[in-house]
């Protein structure tokens, strides 16, 4: 397990590479100055040039690729451009709601798809499976920011059930706040988890061992449950592994259709003022989820399914 895990690190350095070099680029090649986004219009030459000298703008470009790669490493991502506050600091703030927001939904996504699935699949071609396949196909077409702007619109300013913005104080408040942003986020997450669940499922009850499992006179729950879904994990593991994914990224427009604190919010405010230290801290870490979610995918292959060997 240790070789695989090292393995899989050295496996994800170039990946990480890759994406510090990406991101670097990508905000050099962004149109505008910061230093004027800074200090506005008026700046006379003399500020903007002190300006560029102090964040460092003025160097060559290896040589700001070269500090930015050991700030990473060292966990300092800078100053922001716009307000001189720590990059790292205003991560901080903001990383755990963008976390708690990607885990609730995934929660309410997993509690609902799986048993959807293993309906429709239980009752495969009768109105039962028709329905959940219509929800399948509506849960992929509406897309998650329609969907929470209508449900911010009915049951926020409409009903006031919900509150409009914010983040919340305490765990109880933190999870009024966070209802509607994790549910519309669950309801893509409950189409896709669904649909997967039913698909596995059917494909595990065509098998022999199952058709052997029911002639010797096991119980139906017995063998979907102990024979089908517990063998149709493997792949609703990797179906669950890009889910987490697609929820983490699509936290970013929920975040702005919500008003509530979070890193996406925090890159997109970045974006518009071209904050490139704020950009690059959110992005790396952003890709830094992708590859510890995927190694997680890959150790959980060993947990759920003993057949996979580590080499």
């Amino acid at each position: 397990m240790a070789r695989y895990l090292g393995l899989r690190l050295l496996d994800a350095i170039p990946t990480v590479f890759l994406v510090l070099l990406l991101v670097f680029i990508s905000m050099r090649i962004l149109p505008g100055d910061p230093a004027i986004a800074a200090l506005g219009d008026m700046a006379t030459t003399e500020q903007l040039q002190m300006f560029r000298e102090r964040m460092g703008l003025n160097a060559p470009l290896w040589q700001q690729f070269i500090n930015f790669v050991i700030g990473v490493l060292a966990l300092d991502f800078g100053r922001s451009l716009m307000n001189n506050q720590s990059v790292l600091a205003l991560i901080a703030y903001n990383l755990p709601y963008t976390i708690e927001l990607t885990i609730v939904a995934m929660i309410m996504g997993i509690t609902a798809g799986v048993p959807l699935g293993v309906l429709a699949a239980t009752h495969h071609n009768q109105k039962t499976d028709a329905g959940v396949r219509v929800f399948s196909l509506l849960g992929y077409a509406v897309p998650d920011f329609y969907l929470g702007a209508l449900l911010l619109i009915t049951f926020s300013l409409n009903l006031g059930w919900f509150p409009i913005n914010g983040g919340g104080t305490d765990f109880v408040d933190r999870m009024y706040h966070i209802f509607l942003p994790a549910l519309t986020l669950a309801v893509v997450k409950t189409a896709f988890i669904g649909r997967l669940t039913r698909t596995s499922l059917l494909e595990v009850l065509g098998k022999d061992y199952v058709r052997t499992a029911r002639a010797k006179g096991a119980r139906e729950p017995r063998v979907i449950y102990r024979h089908g879904l517990r063998n149709a994990l493997l792949p609703l593991t990797t179906g669950m592994g890009l889910s987490l994914l697609a929820t983490l990224s699509g936290s970013v427009a929920i975040e702005l259709v919500f008003n509530r604190p979070g890193i996406g919010k925090l890159l997109i405010s970045a974006i518009a003022e071209r904050d490139y230290a704020v950009i690059q801290g959110g992005v790396v870490v952003f890709a830094m989820f992708v590859v510890l979610i995927n190694l997680l995918m890959d150790l959980l292959y060993i947990v759920v399914d003993p057949r996979v060997r580590v080499k």
